[in-house]
């Protein structure tokens, strides 16, 4: 329904105003009368400009999805109705897009579709994990429950995210310091010693000749530079999104000798925190493992995962397909074999979460502490490199001189 401005005043003469949904002005004033108010005065909310242009829309941050889930949690327990909820959610919610994705929810459960439906609509905010959990809670009765542990696991995602990004952080940021301080020294700094050089007379060093030319280029064939660095970014791009492209860059990524272990113990903690949120909500193991591959980001171990799932379904335990993928540790599998023979295969997969959370922390803080002065050494090499080269030619007139 359309959105209202309205200002009116009370019995006591005192003006109050604010905005309100209805089918028209009319029904709108209607409205308001008999909640009181005279002398109202109703225009329709303007559009914002994010309408027409969808690309300017914010979008919906994890954190927001969190509180959402953990309000919703505290709203359920005390009582209140499922509609009411989502009305006063919409009401509390500062992000516009959420705030209009909550009350269609809240139209949609009150035209007789269930809470799970109604958050199916919309994927790219609540993905398969979430609505699958919010179907268990609804068929369960215990959706409060739900919420609360699906508010926990995404808090404990979050935390994960933020350490693999901290790690990514120091060696993009090296880079890219890298990258401008040689276009500087190219743009800027060496034109100005070719000048001098050419005063002096006589032949320059090779590494000296060397940065000239590649100063030359670089100011003269700057925009072929560019449009190759183009090119390749959209051959790159096509290559990845090709099934033989994510499956090489994936394995790739897991056998790199730096980053390639710490991935592999953010996964392993990934898919034990979801697969026992999943189990303790009461999701059945086959529909689990089917969602947990999908959510991997990887598609070596989401086929491993597909491919465990499907040993299951002919019998096989759990510890034993996985065994076969050599991605997950043998102490991974053990502890997965120890809680289905106990029937605490949830209860484990926590505990090996937790003790992978523990891992990341201290791969993350190893990885950067190597890196850090392999980065220094390698910024310091390039410009030191460039420097020493632009001094070349004047040590070798010192020592003519001399």
């Amino acid at each position: 329904m359309p959105v209202f401005i309205w200002e009116g005043t009370t019995r006591k003469n005192e003006v109050k105003k604010g905005e309100i949904e209805g089918v028209d002005e009319l029904a709108v004033r209607g409205l308001l009368r008999r909640q009181g108010f005279k002398s109202v005065e109703v225009k329709k909310k303007p559009k914002d400009l994010s309408e027409y242009l969808p690309f300017l829309k914010a979008g919906v941050k994890e954190k927001e999805i969190v509180v959402f889930c953990r309000i919703f949690s505290t709203m359920i327990n005390a009582g209140l109705p499922l509609i009411q909820c989502l009305d006063l959610l919409a009401q509390q919610e500062q992000n516009k897009t959420f705030k209009e994705i909550i009350k269609k929810v809240k139209e949609d459960v009150e035209g007789g579709a269930s809470l799970t439906d109604a958050l199916r609509k919309y994927p790219n905010i609540f993905d398969e994990l979430f609505v699958n959990l919010v179907a268990a809670g609804e068929a369960g009765g215990i959706l409060d429950v739900i919420l609360g542990r699906l508010s926990a696991y995404m808090e404990k995602a979050m935390k994960l995210k933020s350490k693999v990004k901290g790690a990514m952080t120091y060696p993009a940021a090296v880079l890219v310091i890298s990258v401008g301080v040689v276009t500087l020294l190219l743009l800027k700094v060496i034109p100005v010693f070719k000048k001098m050089f050419e005063g002096m007379g006589g032949e320059l060093p090779g590494p000296t000749q060397f940065l000239v030319n590649a100063s030359e280029m670089a100011q003269s064939y700057w925009w072929i530079a560019g449009g190759i660095l183009v090119v390749l970014y959209i051959i790159f791009d096509r290559f990845r999104k090709t099934e033989k492209g994510r499956w090489t860059l994936d394995t790739l990524i897991l056998k790199s000798p730096v980053f390639g272990p710490l991935l592999k113990k953010v996964a392993v903690a990934k898919f034990s925190r979801t697969l026992s949120t999943m189990m303790s909500s009461g999701v059945p193991i086959m529909e689990g493992l089917n969602i947990v591959s999908k959510t991997s980001g990887n598609v070596v171990i989401e086929a491993a995962l597909i491919k465990t799932r499907q040993s299951i379904s002919e019998g096989r335990t759990i510890a034993e397909p996985l065994t076969e993928t050599g991605i997950f540790p043998p102490m991974v599998v053990q502890m997965i074999a120890v809680g289905e023979a106990t029937g605490a295969l949830d209860t484990m997969l926590s505990k090996i979460a937790d003790f992978y959370d523990d891992e990341v922390d201290a791969a993350v803080e190893a990885m950067t502490s190597l890196l850090e002065p392999v980065m220094m050494v390698f910024l310091g090499g390039i410009v030191g490199g460039m420097i020493i080269a632009m001094y070349l030619p004047i040590f070798k007139m010192a020592s003519v001189v001399g």
